[in-house]
């Protein structure tokens, strides 16, 4: 075993929107020695917020990944940290971070608590099993309040929320917190120095009971995680030490019983230092993570690669970046073995092999070339040619294929055109490249009105799109109007007998299938196909041609050619002809059974419908739960949160485009909201004959 690897971190930084991620960042950076001046998120000077968007609205889009060391009791760290994006457009940058992470420090706001981007995030953690550290942040702020938050992380996101800290003092009283663990107050100074000196010191007067009954809290929580400790916190409660207590939180953070809770102000400086020790003393090394799994792709047998440097390499790509000196970067994480510059690796999705040219550590938007990365390790690699987001590379004789990555479809697109005919062939190599960067970002052709249409996971996501390439690549674009991506699903099921046949003088064509198709079971996405078929009626060699014929024909609904999002088709019967029946007659044959056999199947229109939470003063409440039900929408909770209220419905995102500036007009400028995709569902079949008559006879625009 790599024993260097017990001193290694991989951590990623999440929120919601405006909690304070970046700025937390900046602080580690600037302690850390990687920065010698602090950057601020609102003078668009933050390191990590490298893209000129970013910078100009005080917002992150992409993930950014940097390299630190910190030193803690004596031994030097390596922690690898990914800053990812709190707006729920950019969702997918959170997801792909999360998938190569061994752990994460989620920021909360002391004062918003838990946001519904919180929540999102959260949930993607919990889906890869990441431990994770909670941080309570702007504690300078005013309604700032901590055990509130605790409280909601508790019951919000069903989590075990356990504070090794507790605050001294609120809002612009905030001078610093009490370490529970060792019993002392640790106090910051508003001086020259920004924090880098602090003082251990008594804990306060007036304090001394709360702490008592917090140290109780915590002691009881790890005691709870360890039999041993559990007899001796009995026993006698003051016997358990620090180093003990350390590692009992460690294992039990570790393992997902317990978030430790730590608490602070990143812009005031104040409680960073501290949150750096505890992502070294209770997040995982890979070590501790252990062995990766995947599966031989050529005989589908598990195999598990450790964190070694002496086994076979095992890399996975999770994130792909177009940098204007080095070209196209593809971001790994390497699981196992060494990754040398100049060495052939081979892509597991394409039985392909690909040299990687050079190898870079990264600073956000800066590289530091390496010669190899070994075990453990986050990278920048570049010469890579057909890699996608969620590829697995690894060693050529030892193949092994990591689970990779699903992302969620685009819903709502617009038309767009370069204003110059000279573009257009820029256009397309331009979106090509903002394709593969951004897996949630779609591009397709409508051959009937001869429009390009961009796809993406709201209006800001694909308006920084927009903005990237009149930047970026120096392409000025008319956009059209946002369109829905709707969808098409059936609802009953249909037999159907299709027979193909076409005599050109030599050799014709022929193909007869017999079929059912149903709707798909409920969490069930995409063609469930089953060939049921007794005896040979069609040789096995046609069967995936029907399915393939199946699978394009979806692409194209009944109602208005929007995309059928799930299916479930039977194979029944069939015949074919010995001299006449090839692949393409039962390919052609599949799509005109779809094509008839899903008319019949009582088709219907799906809307994406978005869940929305505003956080409004009462006064404006009757106003905001008005416009909603306008908008189709159902409210589906309300609940008070400092001094003001949240309401909480499910709005169809045909409803919903330009609300944030009728909002703004309704509440005078004082409410906020924020809004991601929850699920698809019917549309009213007054609505649903509009919107087919409005795009009967054009192709889907997803």
């Amino acid at each position: 075993m790599d024993q260097h690897l017990a001193y290694t971190r991989n951590i990623g930084i999440m929120a919601h929107i405006d909690a304070g991620k970046t700025t937390t960042t900046e602080r580690i950076l600037f302690y850390t020695g990687i920065t010698h001046r602090m950057g601020e998120v609102h003078d668009g000077a933050a390191q990590m917020d490298w893209m000129v968007q970013e910078q100009e609205r005080g917002i992150t889009i992409t993930s950014a990944a940097t390299t630190t060391f910190w030193k803690y009791q004596d031994k030097n760290y390596k922690i690898n940290i990914i800053d990812t994006p709190g707006h729920v457009d950019f969702t997918v940058e959170v997801e792909r971070s999360l998938r190569v992470l061994d752990g994460v420090i989620a920021v909360f706001c002391a004062v918003g608590g838990v946001e519904p981007q919180s929540e999102t995030v959260w949930r993607q953690a919990s889906k890869y099993r990441v431990p994770r550290l909670a941080f309570v942040n702007k504690m300078d702020r005013v309604g700032a309040d901590f055990y509130g938050v605790v409280n909601q992380i508790r019951k919000k996101l069903g989590a075990n929320p356990v504070p090794i800290q507790i605050p001294i003092g609120k809002e612009d009283t905030f001078q610093g917190v009490v370490d529970l663990i060792e019993n002392r107050a640790v106090i910051w100074y508003d001086d020259e120095t920004l924090g880098v000196n602090y003082e251990l010191a008594d804990i306060p007067a007036g304090l001394e009971e709360e702490v008592m009954e917090w140290r109780g809290k915590l002691v009881e929580a790890v005691a709870e995680t360890n039999d041993t400790l559990l007899e001796r916190y009995l026993d006698d409660p003051d016997s358990i030490t620090p180093d003990e207590m350390r590692e009992a939180i460690r294992k039990a953070t570790i393992d997902m019983s317990v978030v430790p809770v730590f608490c602070g102000s990143a812009f005031k400086n104040k409680g960073i230092q501290r949150l750096l020790d505890a992502v070294v003393a209770f997040l995982p090394s890979p070590l501790d993570i252990g062995a990766v799994t995947g599966f031989n792709p050529y005989t589908s047998k598990d195999k598990n690669r450790n964190p070694d440097s002496g086994e076979p390499l095992t890399a996975l790509a999770f994130k792909i970046a177009t940098d204007p000196f080095v070209g196209r970067l593809v971001f790994l994480r390497i699981y196992s073995g060494v990754l040398k510059s100049g060495v052939q690796v081979m892509n597991v999705r394409t039985g392909k092999k690909d040299r990687i040219s050079r190898l870079y550590q990264m600073h956000a938007n800066k590289q530091h070339p390496k010669e190899e990365i070994r075990a453990g390790d986050i990278c920048g690699a570049v010469g890579l040619k057909n890699v996608k987001t969620g590829d697995t590379l690894c060693d050529p004789k030892h193949p092994i294929s990591l689970e990779s990555m699903e992302f969620p479809e685009p819903v709502i697109g617009v038309a767009i055109e370069p204003k110059t005919q000279s573009d257009i062939d820029k256009l397309g190599i331009a979106l090509g490249k903002l394709a593969e960067e951004d897996p949630t970002f779609q591009v397709n052709f409508d051959e009937n009105t001869g429009q390009t249409v961009i796809s993406g996971m709201g209006e800001l996501h694909l308006d920084i799109l927009v903005d990237r390439l009149r930047r970026e690549f120096k392409l000025e674009c008319n956009v059209g109007a946002p369109q829905v991506a709707y969808k098409e699903a059936i609802t009953a099921t249909v037999e159907h007998r299709e027979v193909f046949k076409k005599q050109t003088g030599g050799k014709g064509k022929f193909a007869d299938i017999m079929v059912r198709i149903s709707p798909a079971g409920q969490d069930e996405r995409g063609l469930q196909f089953e060939n049921a078929i007794k005896g040979g009626n069609i040789p096995k060699e046609f069967i995936p041609s029907v399915e393939k014929g199946f699978r394009e024909a979806m692409q194209n609904g009944p109602l208005a050619g929007y995309a059928v999002d799930s299916l479930k088709v039977e194979l029944l019967d069939g015949s074919y002809h010995p001299v006449d029946s090839d692949s393409l007659s039962f390919e052609i044959a599949a799509r005109n059974a779809f094509k008839k056999a899903s008319e019949r199947a009582k088709p219907i229109l799906l809307e994406p419908i978005m869940a929305v939470e505003v956080v409004t003063p009462e006064e404006y409440m009757g106003d905001v739960i008005a416009d909603f039900n306008k908008r189709r929408g159902q409210v589906e909770g309300m609940e008070s949160k400092a001094g003001a209220r949240v309401i909480r419905a499910k709005v169809p995102l045909a409803e919903q485009f330009g609300y944030v500036t009728v909002l703004r007009t309704l509440t005078s400028g004082r409410a906020t909201s924020t809004m991601e995709f929850s699920h698809f569902e019917e549309v009213p079949p007054e609505m649903s004959r509009k919107i087919i008559e409005t795009t009967k006879g054009k192709t889907a625009t997803v």
